[in-house]
């Protein structure tokens, strides 16, 4: 890789990674679409509760606790465009059987509690695949630009899915939205089958993998350590914060429901700048530093939100700025953090540690919202939202270290990583 801003045009230039990155982006949308249709159709055609809502969230998020390790070990053995492909046409499958279900008078909450399952799992299993995927897909050079481009899509995604969910399920009701959502499924099947550069065959270990072998790179590598306990730290505050944040809002200070929305749909916009601006940061300023500047605004913005003045309009105008600054912020680091793990990691060990990584940084989500509960019941809102935002603004520490500061390049943190081994 000659710098980190990769070469121009990867996607005008690149056939395969254009056709891959086009399923990606169908891939992403579609499941933001599923986050909010499924709860939908419990909603609007069962007459569900918030009960039934959690229900199905839990299900969905329910195999990012327990699957990722058995994901990353199984991948690492065979080859993941075939894999990504099966999935997604397991997911449209998966998908289709719920207006089939409405259709024949057979739809039940548990019926949709047991799709959210599956296609929760099978998500996993795309995204291991995938991550562990894209450097055999491009170059070297372009590996930070084919990260861009990803982290792109998948924001635009978060920004747009939800609105996106809402207006399909009005155009065609909730189970016309869902067979919308399993079409897409298969053209993102299309899109990925259609990238053909040769994938290198999965590499033959010289010795029987062990099961938690995707943790031990994480706990040696120094980068990846540190990458790890930011990324694990951070969301445990944010869901902290998260928690209290509508009972801070909109409860104690008035602020209508659609506004608290729109603030909160300005870290979207936000993170999509800092995205597109990510790999020109770490040209100018250096991969660590551009890194460190992302995650001042990405961590230390949220301390401000206990403290914003005013009420209504006025309280959500702060709101959204905080919002939009620290989305910038974690734009940049997103994309510089993936190809930070991608370049650092044994290629052999790509999904394994990319798996070990979401199962620990995804494995403090639930332990951060009962947190953030009991902190919300014991201390009010203000003060959990202000502690939630504290720990975000420690999960920082690990990043600043001279090691990290003083990147050029994800190569200098390779070779650092070797003569660390």
């Amino acid at each position: 890789m000659t710098g980190v801003t990769g070469n121009r045009g990867l996607l005008r230039r690149d056939r395969d990674y254009r056709w891959f990155w086009a399923g990606h982006t169908v891939s992403v949308f579609g499941t933001q679409v599923t986050a909010v249709a499924l709860p939908l159709v419990a909603v609007l055609t069962l007459g569900g509760g918030a009960g039934a809502v959690a229900a199905i969230s839990t299900a969905a998020f329910l195999p990012n606790l327990l699957l990722p390790l058995f994901a990353g070990h199984w991948l690492e053995r065979r080859r993941r465009r075939t894999v990504m492909i099966a999935v997604d046409l397991l997911r449209a499958g998966l998908l289709a059987v719920v207006p089939v279900a409405w259709a024949c008078g057979l739809l039940s909450m548990e019926l949709l509690i047991g799709v959210a399952l599956a296609t929760g799992a099978a998500s996993v299993v795309f995204d291991t695949a995938s991550y562990a995927y894209v450097p055999s897909i491009v170059d070297d050079d372009d590996l930070p630009a084919a990260n861009r481009a990803a982290q792109g899509s998948a924001t635009a995604a978060q920004v747009a899915g939800p609105g996106l969910a809402g207006g399909l399920v009005q155009l065609a009701g909730p189970a016309g939205a869902i067979v919308v959502d399993a079409v897409s499924y298969l053209a993102s099947a299309l899109g990925v089958a259609a990238a053909r550069r040769p994938e290198p065959a999965p590499e033959t270990p010289t010795e029987a993998a062990g099961f938690f072998d995707g943790l031990r790179p994480i706990v040696t590598n120094p980068f990846l350590r540190a990458l790890t306990v930011h990324a694990a730290a951070y969301n445990a505050g944010f869901q902290i914060l998260t928690v209290n944040l509508v009972i801070y809002v909109v409860s104690d200070h008035g602020v209508d429901p659609g506004l608290f929305g729109l603030a909160l749909s300005a870290s979207g916009v936000g993170a999509f700048v800092g995205t597109m601006c990510a790999l020109r940061a770490a040209a100018v300023l250096g991969y660590g530093r551009a890194f460190a500047a992302g995650l001042v605004f990405s961590t230390g913005v949220p301390l401000l939100i206990a403290v914003l003045p005013g009420e209504g309009a006025t309280l959500a105008a702060g709101l959204a700025v905080c919002q939009l600054a620290a989305g910038f912020g974690l734009g940049v680091a997103n994309v510089l953090s993936v190809t930070l793990r991608q370049t650092v990691a044994p290629r052999g060990t790509l999904a394994r540690t990319g798996a070990g990584y979401r199962l620990l940084i995804y494995g403090v989500i639930p332990i951060g919202s009962a947190a953030g509960g009991v902190l919300g019941e014991a201390a009010g809102s203000r003060v959990a939202v202000a502690l939630g935002a504290a720990g975000m603004a420690l999960s920082i520490l690990p990043m600043l270290t001279r090691r990290m500061r003083r990147l050029r390049t994800p190569e200098d943190a390779q070779a650092q990583a070797v003569r660390h081994s």
